[in-house]
């Protein structure tokens, strides 16, 4: 089962796991995240800034989609998550995930 949702253009796939992770597991997409080489300042600008740069480098990584799931799951209500701002998430959870599949 995949969830696809559009916002400004940009197509996110997201597979939704139907079994349980362990802390762990849910957790080692961290490990080789490219965010793991740029200090958090980069994810987390100061009000008004860009978070173009940040997103683009989100669009590269292989745990964006672990990421975006692991700030949904979790609340994460600041800074870039899986290439989506804070408005951007919020927006995804008022209107939900477009089922296909």
């Amino acid at each position: 089962m995949t969830y696809r949702l559009a916002l400004r253009g940009t197509l996110w796939t997201m597979p939704m796991n139907s079994t349980a992770q362990t802390p762990d597991r849910a957790l080692s997409w961290q490990e080789t995240a490219l965010c793991a080489q740029v200090g958090p300042e980069f994810f987390f600008p100061a009000p008004g800034s860009s978070t173009r740069e940040a997103k683009e480098l989100c669009g590269a990584c292989e745990g964006r989609t672990a990421c975006l799931e692991y700030a949904l799951a979790n609340d994460e209500r600041f800074g870039v998550w899986g290439g989506l701002s804070e408005q951007e998430r919020g927006m995804l959870r008022r209107s939900g995930v477009q089922r296909y599949g």
